[in-house]
């Protein structure tokens, strides 16, 4: 025998759903809680109490005297975030986010789809969905990102048409080839046919696109852009019709920049992390943006509307928003000062976080690594570099940006080769693809990462997560790299002498561990670079997105420097 309920299916559109015997052990005790209660919907707080029901739901919420000094709030939402970044499965990111208030991310998963395609995407969404977390996954537009990379794996326009179709997939991933929209690229405009006939969102990518050819991009149906560093760039995306994602990560830091959109645009703007690593998670989250943003003098319900209403209006999720009606997805908050502390966390009406403990166990799947790794080992001369002039283009980094300069630097020659100046700040940098047996390593010259010896090496390096490294020196840098192509991926600091490792055997990119061991691995690394002379605030996170070729202004790609201003490769010697 089965009965029918009304509640929302977390992971289809439909309202109902057959509720069968065998899982009746999932209802819970009705209970209630008293507080203060935020409306975000309504902008108002008032002294209430919340009726939870069997199935998870708020049933009323009535007004009470005498109520705790506790805030009840929507719980939080990443509008925009790659769990891959964290370093982690699903199941133990959404144990970690729930600490933060975190009840629901909206997740492109184009990282784990650009090494191991579909099968990867259905491994990780597996994980995910047996968290009891509320993750909503988006369909990859871009595997590999540009029709000039060649990642593990790749996803055309008739396998985003059916993935487009499924129940668990809700938007488009963002389309970060933005030339081939500006171009009207066949293969990219049927991806984002798919995606408007099936009515879901697009996600948009398109740092520092203006004028026409952002016209054009939006055109095409594109909602939203989280890659916005400064306020013109945001206004004009804004005037268009975007819906603003501000970006508050592990690199890339825009909150401070993009502040007063929050007020001035209170209904189209969101907040998210779009890559977060492991320690960052645990020290905070998605609720490190919102306690930045009201230290900053955004108004409280204009932040609370940007991390709850916002994005479960834009994406139609169905995350509850302290409703009647609604599901019990909310937190308990200390106050609503800037630097309130989350007391607890409810999804669907279960408390899975209580005062630092979660206390429902969430779900921990067996994990099985999956991985697509070729490569093998390298020596100093396979990544010399001949001087081929007197002056060369150099990436140039800023601290907590993605977005890099293109630099003229005199070339320091040795014995008839360009070598890193590590006392100017000019290191070497290397990508290899890690599909390929024996690929030839792309080499470059870098500055900003403040290295005075020793190499930083990485298989996290988006999106096709080929192995990157930088060094003071050839001998450290493959002593880097061939570490991480000893354990098939992972994340690596060489001193000099000494190389340390985060072995990483899930696609190269995770860790398959839990939160605190790995977070604990990550600092261990991370402070080694900072000894080792990095002064970079997230080495680790900032080296991740050298080889992005989508993201101005100069990268390395794994077949040489790259010109993303003018598409295309470009000289390393001369101006």
């Amino acid at each position: 025998m089965a009965l029918i309920f009304t509640r929302t299916n977390p992971f289809t559109a439909s309202s109902t759903y057959m509720l069968k015997e065998e899982i009746y052990a999932d209802l819970l005790s009705p209970y209630s809680v008293s507080g203060r209660i935020v409306d975000a919907v309504n902008r108002r707080i008032f002294s209430g109490r919340v009726y939870v029901n069997a199935l998870g739901q708020i049933e009323r919420i009535e007004a009470a005297a005498n109520v705790e000094e506790r805030y009840l709030m929507p719980g939080f939402v990443d509008s925009h975030v790659h769990v891959e970044s964290s370093m982690l499965m699903p199941s133990e990111f959404a144990r970690a986010a729930v600490r933060s208030g975190a009840v629901a991310a909206v997740c492109d998963p184009h990282e784990i789809a650009n090494v191991l395609g579909i099968d990867g995407l259905d491994y990780f969404m597996d994980n995910g969905r047996r968290s009891g977390f509320r993750f909503f996954f988006g369909a990859p537009s871009c595997v590999p990102a540009t029709g000039i990379d060649a990642a593990g794996a790749s996803i055309d326009a008739a396998e985003v048409r059916r993935l487009l179709r499924r129940d668990d997939i809700w938007f488009l991933g963002e389309m970060m080839n933005f030339p081939g929209v500006v171009s009207g690229d066949m293969e990219v405009m049927s991806k984002i046919d798919a995606a408007r006939i099936a009515l879901k969102p697009i996600d948009g990518h398109a740092p520092g696109l203006s004028g026409a050819a952002l016209e054009t991009y939006v055109r095409a149906g594109i909602s939203t852009d989280h890659e916005c560093f400064d306020l013109r760039e945001a206004e004009e995306k804004l005037r268009l019709g975007m819906k603003i994602q501000i970006r508050e990560g592990s690199a890339a830091k825009n909150l401070d920049a993009l502040l007063p959109l929050i007020d001035r645009h209170p209904d189209a703007v969101m907040l998210c992390t779009d890559d977060m690593h492991p320690d960052d998670l645990l020290d905070g989250y998605i609720a490190s943006a919102v306690r930045k943003a009201l230290a900053g003098g955004a108004d409280f319900f204009n932040v609370m509307r940007a991390v709850s209403l916002n994005p479960v209006r834009h994406y139609n999720i169905p995350v509850g928003l302290l409703r009647a009606g609604d599901r019990a997805d909310f937190i308990i908050a200390d106050s609503i000062a800037p630097n309130f502390s989350v007391l607890k966390t409810y999804i669907g009406g279960k408390e899975v976080f209580d005062r630092g403990e979660n206390v429902v166990r969430m779900p921990r799947p067996k994990i099985v690594p999956k991985n697509n790794f070729r490569a093998r080992k390298y020596s100093a001369e396979d990544i010399r570099v001949e001087a081929r002039g007197t002056t060369m283009k150099v990436i140039g980094v800023t601290d907590g940006e993605v977005v890099t300069d293109a630099l003229v630097e005199p070339v320091t020659a040795v014995d008839g080769f360009a070598v890193a100046s590590p006392e100017k700040d000019i290191l070497k940098i290397v990508v290899i693809n890690r599909y390929r047996e024996k690929a030839k390593p792309a080499t470059a010259f870098i500055k900003g990462f403040g290295l005075k010896r020793g190499a930083l090496c990485s298989t996290v390096s988006h999106d096709n997560h080929n192995i990157t490294a930088v060094g003071a020196d050839d001998e450290s840098i493959i002593r880097a790299v061939n570490a991480v192509i000893e354990t098939s991926g992972g994340i690596a600091v060489c001193d000099g002498k000494d190389t340390d490792i985060l072995p990483l055997p899930v696609a190269g990119i995770l860790c398959g561990g839990n939160a605190e061991q790995t977070a604990a691995a990550y600092k261990r690394l991370q402070n080694k670079a900072k000894i080792a002379g990095s002064t970079l605030s997230s080495p680790f996170m900032t080296l991740a997105f050298m080889a992005l070729v989508v993201i101005p202004r100069l990268k390395l790609h794994d077949r040489g420097l790259f010109d993303v201003d003018k598409f295309r490769f470009a000289e390393m010697f001369g101006d």
